[in-house]
């Protein structure tokens, strides 16, 4: 029996019914089959006689047949039949990652949860010495169960003539894995795996938050330090699966049930028909249109700026958070182990405490004398006393500064139209009223140009009072230097918001407002239930330009 003769329907080794071809490897062939004595699907890798890897094939197959970790496709059976050298392993019915990225990259938790499920099985797999040599989206498979399975350990490197591979090669090839997941696209010069190539500046590889909209800070952070060289902020390089999976665990936390739209995401993939039961091929799909982050070229207005309508009042320089880096852990093995999320830690919250305690003390003894005034007239009064001055009638006037903190119900991230997409990483702002100095919300990365890149007048995020309050000053926590931001009010109705710039307008502003805290003081106290911190001018990071906020604090 020749390679050849392998066809649908043929009895290899007298067990093996020949059901259909999945894939061909360099004259390697790959079928479906039917294990008719336990009655159940299995994949045959077969090689014609006389191949010079069947060696390379049958050590392969010990190796693998070794690997203890359920998340691994196990090898069943590898022989010789009439001169043929065919390889057994499990079948498993799934989606393979190659055919869902066809569909469209995952969100950050599905592609967290898929990376660290892959790091945690070659964790286990690196510290018996072995490597599986093929990691790649059409070797990773999410199965009908919402499980992981790896295919072809040792097997897949053997039939493309590779050599067995190592720890470090397979943490590189997760970390490609990782960054197609999130952007979409593929971290190398050419298409690969139905996925146009990631783009690239001055050399270097775009972050997955430079390239799409929405994947999360930490996330970014990962894939930077699998592949960035060097990472990016001088950050500790991933370079083992064992710093991975404690990375990832450290996001998306340790369960290993699959995220609840995994299922969603599988199904819509199907709909689209770019998905099958078949986990061993990779037929040539449809690519996607090409994404380009780079801003287009806009004409650029030197006088676009609004005009300051309101004193803005840095913070003094002793009063600005000093940032600490957090104490390294370690892993199992003695080897620093990177953190999930490296926050940049801002300075302590002792001073601000003792400044709000003297504001209450000032105003307990406001009310104190306030109260003794009053009762000392209500007392002349009761006495029949008349001083000869009437009280001063009641009349309205516009509302008085308490600087009491007011509370933040709900904030939205504002990109509006016509220049805007309508989001700005909006999964981070919640992170800008938690009362954390250490988690932040970002703008998108923009090129060539502070001011957006000259695509846009700004974005910002939107803060939602309940009700109609009186706003005397904001605090927005900047990090990065020079920033230029205003705070806007709804222009109609102080009970509404806008949902377009014009609807706005500015009653503070900031010109190059430097790292730390930037006041903006509203020249009279102004009643209104939303507030808006817009962005106009970002601070340089990388080759780009991107606006960050730790925390903003609206008094009354």
């Amino acid at each position: 029996m020749s390679n050849q003769t392998v066809s649908p329907g043929a009895l290899l080794a007298g067990r093996y019914r020949i059901a259909e071809l999945l894939a061909e490897i360099d004259g390697a062939r790959v079928w479906r089959a039917v294990d008719e004595v336990l009655s159940r699907a299995v994949v045959v890798d077969v090689l014609p006689v006389g191949d010079p890897r069947t060696n390379l094939l049958f050590d392969a197959a010990r190796r693998a047949a070794a690997a203890a970790d359920p998340r691994f496709l196990r090898v069943l059976d590898c022989d010789v039949h009439e001169g043929v050298t065919y390889c057994v392993r499990e079948w498993a019915g799934g989606r393979p990652l190659e055919r869902m990225l066809s569909a469209g990259p995952l969100t950050g938790q599905q592609a967290g949860w898929l990376a660290r499920e892959v790091s945690e099985a070659l964790e286990n797999l690196h510290r018996t010495g072995q490597s599986h040599g093929s990691i790649s989206p059409s070797t990773v498979v999410v199965t009908d169960a919402g499980a992981i399975k790896v295919v072809g350990l040792a097997t897949e490197a053997a039939l493309r003539s590779t050599g067995p591979g190592s720890p470090e090669q397979d943490v590189r090839a997760l970390g490609e894995l990782l960054y197609a997941s999130l952007t979409g696209r593929w971290p190398g010069p050419a298409p690969a795996w139905g996925l146009q190539p990631a783009p690239v500046e001055h050399g270097r590889l775009l972050s997955p938050r430079q390239v799409r909209a929405g994947v999360p800070r930490s996330l970014d952070d990962i894939s930077d330090r699998l592949l960035g060289y060097p990472p990016r902020h001088h950050a500790v390089p991933i370079t083992s699966a064992a710093g991975l999976s404690a990375a990832l665990s450290g996001v998306i936390g340790s369960s290993h049930e699959p995220p609840n739209q995994m299922d969603e995401t599988v199904a819509v993939a199907r709909q689209n028909g770019s998905i099958d039961d078949a986990t061993q091929v990779s037929p040539v799909i449809q690519t996607p249109p090409a994404l380009d982050p780079t801003p287009p070229q806009a004409a650029y207005n030197g006088n676009g700026q609004t005009q300051p309508q309101a004193v803005y009042t840095p913070a003094p320089p002793e009063s600005r958070p000093v940032r600490r880096q957090p104490p390294p852990s370690h892993d199992g093995y003695g080897r620093r182990k990177p953190p999930a999320d490296e926050p940049r830690a801002r300075g302590s919250w002792g001073g601000r405490i003792l400044i709000l305690l003297a504001i209450l003390a000032l105003l307990s003894v406001i009310g104190i004398a306030q109260f003794l005034v009053k009762g000392a007239i209500n007392n002349d009064q009761g006495s029949g006393t008349d001083s000869g001055n009437s009280p001063a009638p009641q009349t309205s006037g516009p509302p008085t500064a308490t600087n009491e903190p007011a509370k933040i119900v709900g904030a939205k991230d504002f990109d509006p139209p016509p220049d805007g997409n309508g989001e700005e990483h909006p999964e981070d702002v919640k992170n800008t009223y938690d009362g954390k100095q250490d988690t932040t919300w970002t703008t998108m990365s923009y090129k060539r140009r502070p001011d957006l890149g000259g695509t846009k007048e700004g974005v910002g995020i939107v803060y939602d009072l309940g009700a109609v309050t009186t706003v005397s000053q904001v605090t927005v926590d900047l990090i990065g230097d020079k920033t230029n931001l205003e705070l806007m009010i709804p222009k109609a109705d102080p009970d509404k918001s806008a949902s377009t710039v014009s609807g706005w307008k500015s009653v503070a502003s900031a010109e190059d407002a430097p790292d730390g805290p930037a006041a903006l003081k509203l020249a009279a106290p102004t009643e209104t239930r939303y507030v808006l911190v817009w962005l106009t001018s970002l601070p340089k990071e990388g080759s780009g330009y991107r606006g960050e906020i730790s925390e903003v604090t609206i008094q009354q």
